[in-house]
């Protein structure tokens, strides 16, 4: 069994996704004893942004150009496959993705190896796998006046769902902006990490 570590936060030492995506992979060792674990950091080793000459490449049209990084597109996608479970550390900015994410996701997208396209529609090719997100964010979104701003959530479960991934669990940490709740929420975060375990 394998375990996808995915971190996207530029804070370093100082992110709470790192502090919380690292507490899931815990509880997630705790569950599924020897699992191997596989961690790509899309800060500290970022993929290139998708681009004309990666599809192009992709397509067999023309060879890669000098300093295209194609292995490395390569492996992302072998580890995406290869995972049952798949923890992504994934701090929300400007209510959206980490553009380093979001590189990913565009890497780990490709037609014939994790969705197709059928008679009926788009098929996803890589169900089965398990999905936990450490979302922290400095607001709060849960309230129908700011559910609208929140386009991490739906964003992640429409792009893992048109890969045919429908099993994911958020852990969210909001309000850290605010120095009186911040704590708390953490605190909240962390024991639904911890009651997975149990």
């Amino acid at each position: 069994m394998k375990l996808l570590h995915l971190n996207s936060s530029i804070l370093g030492a100082a992110s709470v996704s790192r502090v919380l995506s690292r507490e899931i992979v815990k509880a997630q060792r705790r569950l599924h004893h020897g699992i191997e674990v596989i961690y790509p950091d899309l800060v500290a080793d970022p993929l290139h942004h998708f681009s004309g000459a990666h599809l192009s490449a992709g397509q067999a049209e023309t060879p890669p150009t000098p300093g295209l990084d194609i292995e490395a597109g390569s492996k992302a996608l072998d580890d995406f496959l290869s995972a049952n479970i798949i923890v992504v550390g994934l701090p929300m900015y400007n209510h959206g993705v980490p553009s380093r994410f979001k590189a990913w996701i565009d890497r780990v997208s490709v037609a014939g190896r994790t969705f197709r396209y059928t008679e009926k529609g788009p098929e996803g090719l890589a169900g089965g796998k398990k999905v936990f997100v450490a979302s922290p964010r400095g607001g709060a979104y849960a309230e129908p006046s700011a559910a609208f701003l929140d386009h991490q959530e739906t964003y992640l479960r429409a792009v893992f769902g048109f890969l045919g991934i429908i099993d994911i669990t958020f852990v969210r940490a909001g309000n850290l902006g605010r120095r009186d709740l911040r704590d708390k929420s953490i605190q909240a975060a962390r024991a639904q990490i911890s009651a997975m375990a149990e």
